[in-house]
């Protein structure tokens, strides 16, 4: 392993505070859903990521700090570990976002249907590159025998994670354009809830930084690179709903200020029970998007 770079405790330290950060906004959000009995597959997802995220964590300390306590088939392991771990939390956080902006589309419609064959593809996406990183380091065979072994996956693996990330991305990204330009909100109201969803730029970001030192350098700074975006990716599934929270809290403090009280509305919506023609009469406070009508309607909020 390369010694240029953050040390093996700077890297523990962060992996350990985004870990702990990206646990506190997945619970709140995983709250907030079954306070109100709204948890759904994006929050399943949501979850996994976090189950995959304390794994990454536990799998990266032993590996950085404790590895000499263990024989070398062991580290190998714990290399393993990091490396799928990594790749896990990525896409279970990016399937996370998908089935959000699902819940935005009415049922039965088309757009509904190629979000859900995006998620398949999303699927099949990460077990490649899940493949691609074993038939890659198997392949060598001298890393296993480094003390501290870290296989060099070499360009191959990097060109494949820069295409899936911003494919990927790009798509998380424009699929709620489609969804939000042809309804009835303000020009404010879109920003707000096309900003949350265009997030997904920070993965992007990241990613490409992870993937310019695995071409470059290697050592701790891709290991760095690497946990800086997988815990960003969890966190950015989650603001579309804690974002949403927020926003209510916001807009019932200013009608608490002005004098007036009167349900908080949010402009992220759940479609997800609701089909585009029978929607909902009652909570005449909260707003939907009938996609098929192109117009506002009432139903749940996403928070």
């Amino acid at each position: 392993m390369s010694s240029s770079g953050p040390t093996l405790a700077q890297v523990e330290v962060v992996n350990i505070v985004l870990a702990i950060v990206a646990a506190i906004v997945t619970s709140l959000r995983l709250c907030l859903r079954a306070r109100k009995r709204r948890l759904w597959i994006d929050d399943m997802w949501a979850a996994l990521g976090m189950v995959f995220t304390f794994m990454l964590l536990i799998a990266d300390c032993l590996y950085m700090q404790y590895y000499e306590r263990y024989p070398q088939d062991t580290r190998i392991a714990l290399y393993y570990m990091v490396a799928q771990s990594f790749y896990a939390v990525v896409w279970t956080s990016r399937l996370s976002i998908l089935f959000t902006v699902v819940r935005l589309a009415a049922p039965g419609t088309y757009i509904r249907k190629a979000l859900i064959s995006t998620a398949i593809t999303f699927g099949v996406v990460w077990a490649l590159l899940f493949s691609q990183l074993w038939w890659v380091c198997e392949a060598k065979s001298d890393w296993k025998r480094q003390p501290h072994p870290q296989c060099n996956i070499g360009r191959s693996v990097a060109i494949a994670q820069i295409i899936t990330d911003v494919l990927g991305d790009a798509v998380l990204i424009f699929a709620p354009f489609s969804l939000i330009y042809r309804v009835g909100l303000s020009s404010p109201q879109k920003i707000r809830v096309l900003a949350v969803f265009s997030a997904s730029m920070i993965t992007t970001i990241v990613s490409l930084v992870h993937a310019y030192y695995i071409f470059s350098s290697g050592g701790t700074k891709v290991i760095m690179a690497a946990i800086i975006e997988a815990s960003m990716s969890l966190i950015v599934a989650n603001l579309s709903v804690v974002v949403a929270f927020f926003f209510r809290l916001l807009s019932a403090e200013d009608d608490f200020d002005s004098g007036v009280l009167k349900a908080p509305r949010s402009y992220l919506e759940d479609l997800s029970q609701s089909h585009p023609r029978s929607l909902k009469t009652r909570d005449e406070d909260e707003i939907t998007l009938d996609i098929k009508e192109g117009r506002q309607t009432k139903t749940d909020d996403l928070c």
